[in-house]
């Protein structure tokens, strides 16, 4: 254990940031997981609709570095090329 006040106090930011991250991922991957079905289903409104929602929280999350900016972008790109072969 450290004993530097600073150190014990990034322990505990870090520790909080994590909890924070793993929650806005797994917030991403529900709305992806949304989308797919939809996507399987043939519903292009609903995925369409979807779709807006998860690009407004994969760019928001890009821009926050929960994720990286490529990584959102690979996302929106995949599921737009499924949206319109629909």
């Amino acid at each position: 254990m450290v004993n530097i006040k600073s150190k014990k106090k990034n322990i505990i930011k870090s520790k909080k940031n994590h909890i924070t991250n793993i929650s806005k991922k797994s917030m991403i991957r529900t709305f992806i997981k949304k989308t797919n079905k939809a996507i399987l289903n043939n519903d292009k409104i609903t995925a369409s609709t979807l779709y807006l929602n998860l690009q407004s929280i994969l760019d928001r999350q890009a821009r926050k570095g929960v994720i990286h900016k490529n990584k959102a972008a690979r996302y929106k790109s995949n599921i737009l090329k499924k949206i319109n072969n629909l």
